[in-house]
């Protein structure tokens, strides 16, 4: 049986043609990231740097007994430096690579929402030509007149600094 629900603007969706999204602010910008990724948020508190790691990674957390690495998402996007304010968080996702995956923690300038995306409001990564590597990009969800990056997490890093950021 089909489940039909309103949307935000009173629209009639079909529950099966929906995608739950986790969105976030970096730099004034937003981004999203498939809310099946996301294993929790945490009000951004003290990371214990580790030396000799790459300069994306701020450190690590304990998680309940676990630690966690934490990384800035902006310098993984080739951005600038994330600036620590207020409404920071760390976003605990699950990063995955061939049959692995690891727990990460990147750094956002903000959680906004969990967002119901349709599917007619998703549109393929843009292709930018041969030399620019897009694969990080999941989608572009439409909000209105503007568009959202949708992130595949689990091609934001190489292999090489997830396996450089593996801890037991």
């Amino acid at each position: 049986m089909t489940q039909l629900t309103s949307d935000v603007n009173n629209r009639i969706v079909d529950k099966a043609q929906v995608k739950k999204y986790l969105t976030f602010l970096l730099d004034e910008k937003t981004y999203a990231v498939s809310i099946l990724k996301v294993k929790e948020i945490l009000e951004y508190d003290t990371v214990t740097p580790i030396p000799k790691m790459p300069d994306f990674v701020f450190g690590a957390i304990n998680l309940r007994g676990k630690v966690v690495p934490v990384v800035d998402l902006r310098q993984c996007l080739e951005q600038k430096k994330c600036e620590i304010g207020k409404r920071s968080c760390i976003v605990i996702i699950e990063v995955a690579h061939n049959a692995a995956s690891a727990n990460i923690g990147i750094v956002v300038d903000a959680v906004s929402k969990v967002m119901d995306f349709n599917f007619s409001d998703i549109e393929k990564a843009p292709a930018l030509g041969e030399s620019i590597d897009t694969d990080f990009i999941e989608a572009m969800g439409k909000i209105d007149d503007q568009f959202v990056i949708m992130l595949n997490i689990d091609k934001i890093m190489t292999m090489e600094e997830v396996s450089k950021l593996a801890v037991s």
